[in-house]
């Protein structure tokens, strides 16, 4: 899964030169942020005191936001195309791994056209898009506690301002609790993803033999037992992920108020300005989201692992530690 793309000879300017061109254009992104987040203090101060400022500022704070806006939308489209070719390179370099292996072994795999195909393709996927959020996370925590740490000084709520950087650890606090009840909640959901991969993979390998052979293959009791399974799967599955959406939203929509919480009291009481409330809220939801990652991404990670674990076994089963050619590229013709 990761030797075929980030050792092999010919990938190697993909693999790492593409790397590093997503970690420099996430930094990219997380400076804007940090501009945006500054931006916030001024702006709003500049609304709540509004019937004593010109009319002029007002535009002229636009104006620096769509400075920092437009470039943000660029390097942010730029970024997230570029990371689904990488992802796609990727897939590639397992594919041509793989085949060598598989056509060479005598013993048969189960579903090793699924893993092939469609494991190698969800694993570059969600890698894709789990990795490009955990390094974008990174950046955030690294620009925005500090930041969050220095507003905590306004908080004046007792207890709480007389804890150094008292908003890192709620937001530290809530995500590790919400990361624990998490695992808890969704306990059986990879071994319930794992199961749908097999259950799927057997009613396709049903469908793909019935399109050659219909008198052997696919007749009505042989596909009504197997959906009958898939059908058992899905039941569990949809059950346990239900149970594990309603603490999602549970958890989202009570750390939205949070900062507000914790800060709203110094507003009334003339300790800090719109803007610093504002500028606050923004910084909170960072650093909390980034703490907040493998909670947010529970249902794919709960995916990738069950995918892994495929692709794994498959490995095993191919005897993949024994060197091989690799087909090339130039010899598949089109």
């Amino acid at each position: 899964m990761w030797r075929s793309f980030f050792t092999e000879k010919k990938w190697l300017l993909w693999s790492w030169g593409g790397f590093f061109f997503i970690i420099f254009s996430l930094f990219s992104q997380t400076w804007i942020d940090v501009k945006i987040n500054e931006w916030y203090k001024g702006f709003y101060d500049l609304l709540q005191k509004a019937p004593e400022r010109e009319l002029s500022e007002f535009y002229d704070g636009l104006f620096i936001f769509m400075k920092l806006a437009v470039p943000y939308v660029i390097i942010y489209t730029i970024t997230n195309y570029f990371t689904r070719l990488w992802a796609f390179r990727w897939r590639e370099a397992m594919t041509f791994s793989y085949m060598p292996y598989w056509r060479k072994v005598d013993s048969k795999v189960e579903g090793a056209s699924q893993r092939i195909q469609e494991d190698c393709m969800n694993f570059a996927k969600i890698v894709e898009s789990l990795g490009l959020q955990m390094v974008r996370a990174i950046m955030l925590l690294i620009a925005f506690i500090p930041i969050l740490w220095g507003l905590s000084s306004n908080v004046v709520i007792p207890f709480f301002k007389d804890i150094s950087g008292s908003l890192v650890w709620v937001s530290l606090t809530a995500s590790l609790g919400g990361l624990i009840i998490s695992w808890l909640v969704g306990i059986k959901l990879p071994g319930l993803e794992y199961n749908n991969q097999k259950v799927e993979a057997a009613f396709r390998k049903e469908l793909v033999y019935g399109e050659d052979d219909r008198r052997n293959y696919a007749k009505p009791p042989t596909i009504l037992q197997l959906f009958i399974g898939i059908k058992f799967n899905y039941h569990r599955l949809f059950l346990h992920y239900g149970y594990f959406d309603l603490w999602l939203i549970m958890y989202n929509q009570s750390m939205i108020i949070v900062p507000y919480v914790l800060m709203g009291p110094g507003l009334f009481t003339g300790a800090m300005t719109l803007g610093i409330l504002i500028q606050t809220s923004s910084a909170f939801r960072e650093v909390q989201s980034s703490f907040s990652l493998f909670l947010q991404n529970w249902t794919r990670i709960t995916e990738l692992r069950s995918i892994y674990k495929r692709l794994n076994e498959f490995e095993k089963s191919i005897d993949f530690s024994k060197p091989l050619g690799r087909i090339k590229r130039s010899d598949v013709r089109i």
